[in-house]
């Protein structure tokens, strides 16, 4: 896919996020969860295929109950590299604010049976709206799945399927953020409340 939105969408004179290109197949695939709390606080959740990052924001973050059906909203694709961006994206930027790594690994694409795919099927599947894989990542382990809502090619929903890994406790995003994220949202929320003063 092409990184021409991202692209364009970015001034990099002005935000230290990478620039888009297309990048080489690891042995692995990779993904990657972004704490990001731009004008409302999302995470921002990004499969490495075909040499780039298939992105979604996920306003709740990602769960490991299965009961949780999370909201999904598709995005452009970003390149591999910003994999590992933190930071602050500055004001009149798009998508200004800060920047974290919440979760990071590897994953194998599955089909229904749980048996590992290649990625040219697993492009099938995005395209057919239901892609199930399996995430080996320090918060985020086992089988989950992204599926389609077929309103329009944006609205997914981020499902975990039950296993070893899923827990029937409530699960929060926000639990296993840095430190530094959590600290940068109490002052912007402090901020947020001496304007409206």
């Amino acid at each position: 896919m092409s990184l021409a939105k991202y692209n364009s969408k970015r001034n990099f004179g002005d935000t230290p996020e990478p620039s888009g290109k297309k990048g080489a197949a690891g042995a692995k695939l990779t993904f990657v969860v972004q704490r990001h709390h731009a004008s409302h606080l999302h995470y921002d959740f990004r499969l490495e295929l075909n040499g780039t990052l298939k992105s979604w924001a996920v306003p709740k973050g990602p769960s490991l109950n299965p009961k949780d059906k999370r909201l999904a909203m598709m995005v452009e694709d970003h390149p591999i590299s910003y994999a590992t961006f933190e930071g602050d994206i500055p004001e009149g930027n798009y998508g200004a604010g800060h920047v974290d790594v919440w979760d990071h690994g590897t994953y194998e694409p599955i089909d229904e049976d749980g048996e590992i795919i290649t990625p040219a099927a697993f492009t099938k599947a995005l395209h057919a709206g239901n892609m199930k894989f399996r995430m080996k990542g320090k918060h985020l382990k086992g089988d989950f799945a992204l599926v389609n809502m077929k309103k329009d090619e944006k609205t997914w929903l981020l499902l975990k399927h039950r296993d070893k890994y899923a827990t029937d406790e409530e699960y929060t995003s926000e639990d296993y953020a840095k430190k530094s994220s959590l600290k940068y949202t109490a002052e912007r929320n402090k901020d947020k409340v001496v304007k409206k003063k």
